[in-house]
């Protein structure tokens, strides 16, 4: 994975404004450590951060190639699947190759087939290719967003990068946000609308989406969506298929030319994909690295509930064991968590998932001193139906968005100003809307499933994109490349449509899975009840975060303090119970980690020198 920056500008000529470039670059060299490069023209200009895992001496961008008189200069962040494929394909249409990189074959797709090319591509990406001849700009990204793309109009052109750090880095884009911003922070944060750059004047090019740019200016289209329609296999045929495509998918990622692990939780889907890569590992004679996180204290602390029936570590053991991998745990400290708040937002450009977020950053960087390449487990729940949101009635019946069902809650936080706004009153519930909006129906369906679709469709493209936000900053701000072979886009285009009795087959969360996974892996790790992401509970946690909130509250300089109604918060964090399992956001995000957002807020807003337009 890397780090990707470009700039077009049809007035200025960039060959001299290349300490712009060089800024922008500098700012990602945490996705790349391994090196860096610059491509510079007079309308063009692509810089790359790399870290190197398919052939490290071969792959080393921009990127130039030639064909038929024009040159073609590609930036890319990413890892393809079916490279092979794709070079077999291209060598029998007369290409010839001089890297086994798969950035010459991405770039060699688009030299043959243009646009079409990313329909042909399996795997996560985001890239931007210069055609000197045509004198545009073509960017893409993959189908569910897993790499990201950010980028922002100028005058006479457009900036795109990897990060939002890159663009602010770039002295016309300026860090401000206005009313819509602060409704994506306030009321839907750590959640953002697809799409949205949060900061003014900046946007997001959209999973499964590609754009052109010229100087008639930027052209996008969307090259991949879900189709609706019946599902005309049985159960066993079903089940099948299902084994098929994520044991294929987990195999294909496990190409790299340097050290790869897969970060074990213990739970179904972290251990299926540990299962398949260990037993593919042993073919070739190998022993499979694998990770997990635990937490000084939480044998102490743990307390069962709904959201969270039993503690992990003792399962991640008995996985570990079970295929004989070479397996480390990684333990922290609840105060570390508190501790790098502020770098967990500034690797995410944005205030995020509190000590969800800080507790991937801090495993990242010990699984980096062993491995350069992860595999993980996310996204399962939202292909197969694993979330409370799928099964509780009060959460399917929510009319809004389940994860977060009060964000009047949110409100009585706000000051007095912001929370007579009915621009922020109404935003969740048109962005809601919108939402419903964009799901593809099945003509004829009964109302219960046509909702379970509409529930898929939400958690697939509204509550996803945040756990992969998530995933991709924390994970490369430490120059680890992690993947998700549950993303893989076969995978989530084949269980779309397979009917909600299936996928929650004998009343099972991810029923259809576990069945699917029979064989693969021991009973009692298939049957055990769903946990979600390892976390501490350690009460200090909350004791620390709640310090630091009501630090930020007598600071008279804080930029938080006119955005908020601070007696109001102060009540708020009196009241905090460390302990309780009812959620603001999500499973994982309740009152101590709400403290913990609003002090991301106002280190982001600091730390950016961000202007609120109003």
């Amino acid at each position: 994975m890397c780090g990707i920056t470009g700039w077009v500008d049809w007035d200025r000529d960039l060959t001299r404004e290349g300490d712009v470039l060089t800024a922008m670059t500098d700012t990602l060299a945490r996705r790349g450590p391994d090196a860096q490069g610059f491509y510079k023209s007079r309308h063009a200009a692509l810089g790359h951060r790399r870290l190197s895992v398919v052939d490290p001496a071969g792959g080393k961008q921009p990127m130039l190639r030639s064909r038929g008189g024009q040159e073609y200069i590609i930036t890319y962040n990413g890892e393809l699947y079916n490279t092979a494929d794709l070079r077999w394909d291209l060598m029998a249409r007369g290409h010839a190759f001089t890297t086994s990189s798969d950035t010459e074959v991405l770039l060699k797709a688009y030299i043959e087939w243009g646009a079409g090319c990313v329909e042909r591509l399996n795997g996560i990406f985001a890239f931007g290719i210069w055609d000197t001849v045509r004198q545009r700009l073509f960017l893409a990204r993959d189908r569910l967003g897993v790499k990201p793309l950010f980028y922002a109009r100028l005058p006479d052109g457009l900036v795109f990068a990897s990060e939002l750090k890159a663009l602010l880095a770039h002295p016309d884009i300026q860090p401000e946000i206005d009313r819509e911003g602060l409704a994506e922070i306030f009321m839907l944060g750590p959640a953002r609308t697809p799409g949205h750059g949060v900061f003014r004047g900046i946007d997001e090019l959209e999973p499964g989406c590609a754009a052109l740019f010229d100087r008639r200016g930027l052209a996008k289209t969307r090259y991949w969506s879900l189709t609706s329609q019946p599902h005309e296999q049985d159960f066993p045929a079903t089940v099948d298929m299902v084994r098929a495509l994520f044991q294929d998918a987990v195999k294909r990622q496990l190409v790299s030319d340097v050290p790869l692990c897969t970060l074990l939780s213990g739970g179904l889907d972290s251990s299926a994909i540990t299962a398949v890569a260990a037993a593919a590992y042993r073919e070739e004679g190998r022993t499979l690295d694998t990770f997990s996180v635990e937490y000084i204290d939480n044998d102490r602390f743990f307390a069962a509930h709904s959201f969270q029936p039993n503690r992990d570590a003792p399962w991640v053991q008995r996985v570990a064991e079970h295929f004989a991998t070479r397996h480390r745990e990684i333990l922290l400290d609840t105060p570390e968590l508190a501790g790098v708040l502020r770098d967990a937002a500034r690797a995410r450009d944005l205030p995020g998932m509190a000590d969800i977020d800080t507790s991937l950053y801090l495993f990242s960087r010990e699984v980096k001193k062993a491995a350069t390449v992860g595999l993980s487990g996310e996204c399962a729940d939202e292909v197969f139906g694993g979330y409370p949101w799928f099964y509780r009635p009060e959460m399917l019946a929510a009319d809004t968005f389940p994860w977060s069902p009060r964000p009047e809650r949110r409100l009585e936080l706000l000051s007095p100003l912001l929370r007579a706004d009915t621009f922020l009153r109404d935003y969740p519930r048109q962005r809601y809307a919108e939402a419903l909006a964009d799901v593809p129906r099945l003509t004829g369906e009964a109302a219960e499933d046509a909702r379970m679709r509409e529930i898929f469709h939400l958690s697939l493209f509204r509550w996803m994109p945040t756990l992969l936000d998530r995933k991709d900053r924390m994970s490369m701000a430490c120059g680890l490349e992690l993947r998700v072979p549950f993303c893989d886009h076969r995978l989530v285009e084949y269980a779309w449509n397979i009917p909600w009795g299936m996928k929650n087959y004998q009343q099972r969360e991810k029923g259809l899975l576990r069945h699917a996974l029979a064989g693969v892996l021991p009973d009692d790790v298939l049957w055990r009840r769903k946990s979600p992401y390892p976390k501490t509970h350690n009460p200090s946690f909350a004791a620390e975060v709640k310090d630091r909130l009501l630090a930020v509250l007598d600071d008279q300089a804080s930029p938080l303090l006119p955005l908020i109604d601070a007696a109001k918060v102060r009540d708020f964090a009196a009241s905090v119970d460390a302990g309780s399992p009812y959620p603001w956001f999500g499973q994982l995000m309740g009152g101590p980690q709400l403290m913990a957002y609003l002090v991301q807020i106002d280190a982001w807003l600091r730390d950016n020198s961000i202007r609120v337009v109003l």
